[in-house]
């Protein structure tokens, strides 16, 4: 009798993940098909800098959620390249309700199009990781955050590869912030949320170095 509850207990706890998995597959999939249409309906209307917040960072706000809510690592690779997939079809469909029917609708061109889709997969990977509590789990995160904070320097910097007039100062300053904030709020613990932060200031600062140099001509980047 008691094997039978035993077994029933296991058989109901497998059932509840499933149906687990299943939600969140569906929920990746809606989502990535809302934040993709929203996002192409509201693209050049009003403020220049609206269009940039929203491409990139919602879709990286979405790949961090559905990443960081996946059973399994192999899940949130699934789950992440579905809503990006399901952004990229949605954003495509509200460009032909413009008239506008294009395939580099995201990320401004075939090139930015794919480096997209493989940022957001990678910060869904990422964001699964940061649920550990060790620290490759703060390394994640601070991995996540220099994403962020590099395209805000690459972004708001003239003369830098991204440079966006219309970005600098609100739309860097905000973005930046809550980069750092959510990055801070995905550890525990002061030890933890100190690497991340490390982690992230100089992964960030590396890249905005090299891009400086490169730019400035004193490092050559062969094509």
């Amino acid at each position: 009798m008691e094997k039978t509850a035993i077994e029933y207990a296991d058989f109901a706890e497998f059932d509840r993940r499933q149906r687990g998995i299943e939600r969140h597959l569906l929920a990746a999939f809606l989502g990535g098909l809302a934040v993709g249409f929203i996002g192409m309906l509201t693209a050049g209307r009003g403020p220049g800098w609206i269009g940039h917040v929203y491409d990139p960072y919602v879709y990286l706000a979405m790949a961090l959620a559905v990443g960081a809510s996946a059973s399994g690592f192999g899940w949130a690779l699934l789950t992440t390249f579905l809503a990006a997939v399901a952004s990229l079809v949605a954003a495509m469909g509200g460009s032909a309700l413009r008239g506008d029917l294009a395939f580099d609708v995201v990320g401004g061109s075939a090139a930015g199009l794919n480096w997209t889709i493989a940022l957001l997969v990678g910060t869904g990977l990422l964001a699964y990781v940061t649920r550990r509590k060790d620290r490759w789990g703060d390394y994640a995160a601070g991995v996540i955050g220099a994403l962020v904070l590099a395209d805000v320097v690459d972004r708001a910097t003239p003369g830098f590869i991204g440079d966006e007039r219309s970005f600098w100062p609100m739309p860097a300053v905000l973005i930046g912030a809550a980069a750092i904030g959510v990055m801070l709020a995905l550890r525990r613990g002061a030890g933890g949320r100190a690497r991340a932060l490390v982690c992230a200031l100089g992964l960030a600062g590396l890249f905005a170095t090299g891009l400086a140099a490169a730019m400035g001509g004193w490092i050559t980047v062969a094509v």
